[in-house]
């Protein structure tokens, strides 16, 4: 789909707050409700919004600690890893990917002892290294820096 400049603006602000309403969303980008409402169902309707969410802040839940692993498969294990990490309860997104590894997982975690729980977990038919991130670096994510 092509966007243009006000699709753009459209999609930056609902990334910055998806609950605006059309009424607010057309002030902030000067354009009349009804066309804003238009271009909303047209970026709905084609796949580029495909949900309204929140973003949770997992340190305020009790989990302090995320760590990336890298997860390499021993003996081809691709499917039975993925059934494993789908529902693995601290897990915060995976990628299988190209290269050193097979995998990359995030975990958000309360304690240690839970990256540990998740090695032994797997480390039947995988090999894994851990990384455990100090801080976070603030990237500018607003959707305009990939489209123009």
């Amino acid at each position: 789909m092509k966007i243009d400049e006000i699709d753009a603006m459209i999609l930056s602000e609902l990334q910055k707050n998806s609950r605006l309403s059309i009424r607010e969303l057309s002030k902030r980008i000067n354009l009349s409700p009804p066309s804003v409402s238009e271009r909303v169902k047209r970026l709905e309707d084609s796949g580029v919004i495909e949900k309204y969410t929140i973003k949770i802040n997992k340190k305020n839940l009790g989990f302090p600690i995320d760590c990336i692993i890298k997860v390499t498969m021993k003996n081809g294990e691709y499917e039975k890893f993925k059934a494993f990490i789908k529902d693995f309860p601290r897990s915060e997104w995976c990628y299988r990917i190209a290269g050193d590894g097979c995998f990359l997982v995030k975990l958000s975690i309360s304690e240690l002892n839970e990256v540990e729980e998740f090695i032994n977990s797997i480390s039947s038919y995988a090999l894994t290294t851990t990384i455990i991130a100090f801080s976070s670096v603030k990237i500018n994510d607003d959707i305009k820096k990939f489209l123009f």
